[in-house]
């Protein structure tokens, strides 16, 4: 299952994802976007869950939680719709 995570501290790394969506499960990628022009993030970032049951379990877990100061957004990524952000 594909994931956004929004709404993330410009200086979270990808590794921090990686490290918190890992408690619930195996992550295949875990991708931050950035921008072009200054090569920082944007604040938000897409990870693939191959197991549904453990994504849900890190959506339901990690949304709102606090992460370096900001309180996380993290639901199921809409293929199309979001990649375009």
């Amino acid at each position: 299952m594909k994931i956004l995570v929004r709404n993330l501290a410009r200086d979270t790394t990808e590794s921090e994802v990686l490290e918190l969506l890992q408690a619930y499960g195996a992550v295949q990628y875990c991708k931050l976007v950035v921008d072009r022009e200054t090569g920082k993030s944007k604040g938000f970032g897409f990870a693939e869950m191959p197991r549904a049951g453990e994504a849900k379990a890190a959506i339901k877990q990690l949304n709102g939680q606090d992460v370096g100061g900001n309180k996380i957004r993290v639901k199921k990524a809409e293929v199309g719709k979001d990649q375009d952000e």
